[in-house]
């Protein structure tokens, strides 16, 4: 009864507030604005729509927020995350969807929802028998406060991350991973099989996850012979030749790369393959 209560003088508030608006013919800024965040991951993207309350000299966690209490991590509507492909939360593995984000508090332990229930205004409504994962994570002391609630992503590669929510001077870091590698292969092992093979891209992925480099040197010679005045694969192939110990080999690759980039008036590419030559010196 008291939660049903407080969900109804909630909804109330919020109705009346804006009916008042509507009536007075007048538009206002919400008190805690929306964001949504897109971050590409994987193979495919995360989606957070929430809403970004501020501080206003409050202190938040432990008071405003009380420790051990269900949030709705951030204002208004509970917060909503979507995954466009399979993923795993601090080791947990999660489907594909939309779910709401929900969390407890703790001075020294926090624990993170995800919850099959994405549409309710607030926590009001509830209901842990639909969650779908509950995990626990540290916080961490923040040396510059944050006045605005913000949730983004950190340390963001191709198969790895960190969702980070921040609010005062706590922030919350959660470890995601996408097991991509596989469905990468079995890509290139097709496309190797077409008219046009994509040498050059499948050469980048073999080199940057410690595939065969016998295999990427060969991909890489292929590409450059497809095309001899492109300075960023010489870049690449002598970025490859140099893992392979063959630094002079890797010296020679650049110099031809800072020739061709003159040529072109490239100076990103001057300056990155005047940096591996560089690096063939050492």
């Amino acid at each position: 009864m008291k939660t049903m209560l407080k969900t109804t003088l909630a909804l109330l508030l919020a109705t009346g507030l804006n009916y008042t608006a509507a009536a007075q013919g007048i538009s206002l800024p919400q008190p805690s604005s929306g964001q949504t965040v897109i971050q590409d991951f994987g193979l495919g993207k995360i989606t957070v729509k929430y809403s970004r309350p501020n501080t206003k000299g409050r202190e938040i966690f432990g008071a405003l927020e009380p420790y051990g209490q269900v949030w709705r991590t951030g204002a208004n509507n509970a917060t909503a995350i979507t995954f466009t492909e399979d993923i795993s939360l601090e080791g947990k593995q999660v489907a594909a969807g939309e779910y709401a984000l929900f969390t407890i508090p703790g001075k020294n332990e926090w624990t993170i929802i995800l919850n099959k229930t994405v549409k309710q205004w607030g926590s009001y409504e509830y209901k842990e028998a639909d969650d779908v994962i509950r995990i626990k994570v540290k916080p961490v002391t923040l040396k510059d406060k944050a006045e605005t609630f913000t949730i983004n992503f950190a340390d963001v590669y191709p198969t790895k991350a960190t969702l980070q929510l921040l609010w005062d001077n706590t922030m919350v870091p959660v470890k995601l991973t996408t097991n991509i590698d596989s469905r990468v292969m079995a890509s290139i092992d097709e496309a190797m099989k077409g008219d046009k093979k994509p040498y050059f891209q499948a050469a980048q992925y073999y080199f940057e996850n410690g595939k065969d480099l016998n295999k990427t040197l060969e991909w890489m010679n292929a590409a450059e012979s497809a095309d001899p005045k492109a300075p960023w694969v010489k870049l690449w192939k002598g970025r490859v030749q140099l893992k392979m110990g063959d630094k002079k080999g890797a010296a020679a690759t650049a110099q031809a790369g800072i020739k061709l980039s003159t040529e072109l008036n490239n100076p990103e590419y001057i300056r990155l393959n005047t940096g591996l030559l560089e690096e063939t010196k050492k």
